[in-house]
């Protein structure tokens, strides 16, 4: 899924308020770091990731590995933080995140 500029723009937004839950150390992203992301991703759909300061990764380094391995959008980079989307096909979830549509 490609997002447009719009549809980053109001995930931005909405990662604002976000912490981070998934922490990026020494060593770098593994099956387990892909799992708890892949995990996080399929139950909340935006998350937002932080490298900390022992990681050999820079934040754009592991936001593309990570975006790469858990098939997600990566709308930020900031710093050692960063934002990861993934639209859930989960039926029984219950806030989707409904993203707004270009009008072309």
């Amino acid at each position: 899924m490609d997002l447009t500029s719009k549809q980053r723009a109001q995930l931005r937004g909405m990662a604002n308020a976000l912490a981070p839950i998934v922490h990026i150390g020494k060593d770098g992203i593994g099956e387990n770091l892909i799992k708890q992301t892949d995990d996080a991703l399929e139950a909340r759909e935006l998350i937002k990731c932080r490298v900390l300061e022992n990681s050999m990764l820079t934040a754009r380094e592991a936001a593309d590995a990570l975006a790469q391995a858990t098939r997600s959008e990566v709308v930020q980079v900031i710093g050692t933080r960063f934002v990861l989307y993934r639209q859930t096909h989960r039926k029984d979830k219950k806030d989707p995140i409904v993203l707004v549509k270009d009008r072309r």
